[in-house]
């Protein structure tokens, strides 16, 4: 695209009349226009252009009665080796099927001599809109390429630079690490990160959800059983720990195992040991472990429902996932990730292959809270690739986000009947992440002063006991 222009016409067709009034015209609107008289000749030039990796024109404006050769011809040959680059077909032979075979192939818009200059303008700017946002997702496509992601994880935020660093250095040790962060967040995806990149890559990966089994089966499923341990106990079975052996074991949802299993697993960090459910001998074993939560470990110490010893043996390294809402920049770049996915996984269904978003639908995707962080957001993009009947998701492609009614956001705080104490607790940390940690704002809504809300704050564990306090308002102050 040339400077100091709205963009870079070439312009194409056969009588110099046109050429002429179409470049005087474009001109004057501000666009820079390069015309020839052939198909063939202009062709040349694009190729010549696109082997040398310049951008020189943006749209192309073709006549379609031309010699040797015409405007479809050209239209379809320009969609196979140029496909981002719009192409307004111009005929003084106007028929409705000229103008659904000019779509079908691939035209942006379809002209009629004689035509008002406003219409052509029109559909120059939506057509530059088009070759921006297209330009756009190549370059976004090009830098997630080259640097936003690492072992399958996607982010270019400071938080995940962070993370991917911390993945780095401690994946070559043997310390156990505490994945923390919201459902959704990818906790997952970086345990296995840290596995790939560590001396063990070679031994096995187990991954298993502390909530997704029973718990009269868990013990079973990772310590395994002799036969006629219990009923059902047909034969002895190995367990998920010895998999492992040599390898990482992945306890994700660690939060919710029990107390009586919590000390059986604290002994096996200690020992490198495990004895199988109804056998009397121990087996000797290797294994990483590394675990994951969405729950708040250190409350659940001080209510008496997670071991802290067992807390401080999981987390020699401890490694926080930030949510999707505070890490904003890394929206576009995992958009476009799932865009691309499930593009290509409904190729070939009768779909449309979409390609791309407008600056307004990316917009949207940002603003939006993502409480399911990138599960939801993949969520989504799946929907609206399937749904979209364009080539493009617009604003409109995008649902709005469901919002809760106040009976559900009361549902959800209080459906394990928490006592009073945990009510407030869990009404002050959604308080608190709703105003972005401002004290004001939070104590305002609270109906409480500052001074209230900083006691509270370390009473509940939200800040470290001995972190500063800001200045209180004057009429705060004792």
């Amino acid at each position: 695209m040339k400077t100091n222009t709205k963009g870079s016409v070439l312009a194409v067709d056969d009588d110099k009349e046109m050429r002429d009034l179409i470049q005087d015209f474009l001109g004057r609107e501000g666009y820079s226009v390069t015309s020839y008289s052939s198909a063939v000749e202009a062709l040349e030039v694009l190729r010549k252009q696109a082997a040398s990796g310049e951008q020189t024109f943006d749209i192309v404006i073709s006549d379609i009665k031309m010699a040797n050769l015409d405007g479809m011809q050209f239209l379809k040959t320009l969609k196979q080796e140029m496909p981002e680059l719009p192409v307004i077909l111009v005929t003084g032979y106007g028929s409705i099927d000229t103008a659904i075979e000019s779509m079908r192939n691939g035209a942006f818009h379809y002209l009629v001599k004689p035509f008002k200059l406003t219409e052509l303008s029109v559909n120059i700017e939506r057509a530059m809109e088009k070759r921006i946002m297209a330009l756009d997702n190549r370059v976004l496509r090009r830098e997630l390429k080259q640097g936003w992601g690492f072992q399958n994880i996607l982010g270019k935020s400071p938080a995940m630079k962070t993370v991917f660093d911390l993945v780095e250095r401690v994946a070559p040790s043997t310390a156990n690490v505490l994945i923390q962060g919201e459902s959704g967040t990818g906790k997952e995806m970086v345990a296995r990160a840290i596995h790939s990149l560590g001396p063990r890559k070679d031994h096995a990966f187990v991954a298993i959800n502390c909530t997704a089994i029973p718990e009269s089966l868990l013990e079973s499923e990772l310590f395994g059983h002799a036969k006629g341990s219990f009923t059902g106990a047909a034969g002895k079975k190995k367990g998920l720990i010895e998999e492992a052996n040599g390898g990482t074991l992945f306890l994700d949802e660690i939060g919710d195992m029990s107390p009586p299993l919590q000390s059986k697993l604290l002994r096996v960090l200690q020992e490198r040991k495990i004895r199988p459910v109804g056998d009397n001998t121990s087996i000797d074993v290797d294994v990483r472990i590394i675990a994951a939560t969405h729950k708040d470990l250190k409350a659940g110490i001080r209510e008496n429902t997670f071991r802290e010893d067992l807390f401080y043996r999981l987390s020699v390294i401890p490694i926080l996932l930030p949510p999707l809402r505070e890490r904003q920049e890394d929206i576009p770049v995992l958009a476009e990730h799932f865009l691309e996915k499930y593009a290509a996984a409904n190729s070939g269904t009768g779909t449309p292959r979409v390609r791309g978003f407008t600056k307004g639908a990316l917009g949207k995707l940002v603003r939006f809270r993502w409480q399911g962080n990138v599960r939801e957001l993949e969520n989504l993009i799946e929907r609206v690739v399937v749904l979209c009947r364009g080539s493009v998701i617009e604003e409109s492609d995008i649902p709005d986000p469901e919002v809760g009614s106040p009976e559900e956001t009361f549902k959800g705080l209080s459906s394990d009947f928490p006592s009073l104490t945990q009510l407030e607790e869990r009404y002050m940390r959604i308080v608190l992440q709703k105003t972005a940690g401002r004290k004001d704002k939070a104590a305002q809504i609270l109906g409480i002063n500052r001074r209230t809300l900083y006691r509270k704050e370390r009473e509940y564990g939200f800040v470290e006991a001995g972190a500063p306090e800001d200045e209180p308002l004057e009429d705060e102050k004792d």
